[in-house]
């Protein structure tokens, strides 16, 4: 069957996109946006178009290279770049697959103790009980049962977090000058830079190609479908941060830090719209963090059966199924090995440290794209073009101007 003839009609069309915004949405894009929104109200809304458009730019590129060549990105550093890239990103990918682990699971325990405070037991216990439930859905699962339950999950985030940030739009005049007119507050250069970054995900956007495959989106001829289902996939993410940013400019909430001011924001919108109202931001507070997991559970494990299977040097690794061992150790290291962290029930420091790591991803990626995307003998006609050069240097610039910000912080500040 050639690849027109296989090519998605109707609903069909849209493809793993949406698994894309469920897995890149979490509670570090919810705190991002309420920290904007409490601080400098509706002004940064376009900082959210901006960096939307940034992750949709280098997850078109991760597309466009893996239905040019068949090949993933990782393929990519394993057997065309040097080899340091290859060692960095595993170096990279144990680091953070230990800390997203515990991060998801303590944001999972926060919510679901904030929606249903009655509920025995700590968060700690409830975060197990997400990163066993996560594991469990994973492994005994489908693709496709997975695709529907991060549909059915999404659904619900975006109708009450966005219905939330609807009733609370008090001057539309103001959303549009937020969203058209492009200016940083006075002290908001860093916050600005951070909610740019932060917007969509980091190392999950490499799952997007092992979806792809699943879906059975393969060759050049499917490449205007990924271009549009990544399209949708970013517009509803910019969607949901903005609602947040309208929902903290709104509510004003407390002085509070990390997960603590989600559940600070919930209270202020329970004084505002009732507790309906507060009910239905805590259940999209829940269903993001907890496709956030299921998502990370399900693709990661995809990054790193690939990269180990490539781990002698010029070995072409086999085709990356999701069946072999190295694919279940990883799914049980992300997982179990984190629930060390949640013993030491620290969810706000976990998820801080989780935050920072995806700093030292980004540039990684954008530099890449940059090199393999461009070389027409790999990748033909989907060579990158100047425009998509100019947004890739951006990128680049930006995270790269993030990861320094970063060690500055941790190191000298």
């Amino acid at each position: 069957m050639s690849d027109r003839a296989s090519q998605p009609k109707g609903f069909a069309r849209i493809g793993p996109g949406i698994l894309v915004v469920a897995t890149g949405v979490g509670a570090g894009d919810l705190i991002a946006a309420a920290v904007a929104g409490r601080q400098f109200g509706l002004a940064l809304l376009w900082v959210v178009v901006l960096g939307a458009g940034c992750k949709w730019l280098l997850n078109e590129g991760i597309a466009r290279w893996q239905l040019a060549t068949g090949e993933s990105v990782i393929a990519a550093w394993a057997t065309r770049l040097p080899r340091w890239v290859y060692w960095y990103f595993g170096a990279y990918l144990g680091v953070w697959g230990f800390l997203v682990g515990a991060a998801l699971g303590s944001a999972c325990g926060v919510a679901l103790k904030a929606l249903c405070p009655g509920a025995p037991g700590s968060v700690a216990v409830w975060a197990i009980i997400h990163a066993m439930a996560g594991w469990a859905i994973v492994k005994g699962g489908r693709y496709k049962v997975f695709e529907k339950t991060m549909q059915i999950l999404i659904g619900l985030m975006f109708v009450f977090v966005i219905g939330c940030g609807i009733a609370l739009v008090q001057n539309w005049s103001g959303v549009f000058a937020g969203l058209l007119v492009p200016v940083i507050p006075e002290g908001g250069l860093w916050i600005s830079l951070g909610l740019m970054g932060g917007v969509g995900g980091s190392a999950t956007l490499l799952c997007y190609g092992y979806w792809l495959k699943e879906k059975g989106w393969q060759g050049k001829t499917f490449h205007p479908f990924a271009r549009w289902d990544l399209l949708l996939a970013y517009g509803l993410t910019a969607a949901f941060a903005i609602a947040m940013i309208i929902i903290a400019a709104g509510a004003k909430p407390q002085d509070a830090s990390g997960t603590a001011l989600v559940v600070a924001l919930a209270d202020e919108l329970g004084s505002k719209l009732g507790s309906f109202g507060e009910l239905m931001f805590l259940g999209g507070f829940w269903c993001a963090v907890f496709t956030s997991l299921l998502g990370v559970w399900h693709g990661v494990p995809y990054l790193f059966e690939d990269w180990w299977e490539r781990r002698k040097a010029g070995q072409s690794g086999p085709d990356v199924a999701g069946t072999s061992r190295s694919y279940t150790a990883f799914l049980a290291y992300l997982a179990v090995f984190p629930l060390i962290l949640q013993v030491m029930d620290r969810p706000l420091l976990i998820v801080v440290i989780y935050a920072i790591t995806g700093a030292f991803f980004m540039p990684l990626l954008a530099g890449t794209l940059l090199v393999i995307n461009n070389r027409r003998d790999w990748v033909g006609e989907l060579k990158n073009s100047i425009a998509v050069n100019i947004g890739l240097i951006f990128s680049l610039t930006l995270f790269g101007a993030l990861l320094a910000q970063e060690i500055n912080n941790r190191l000298f500040g």
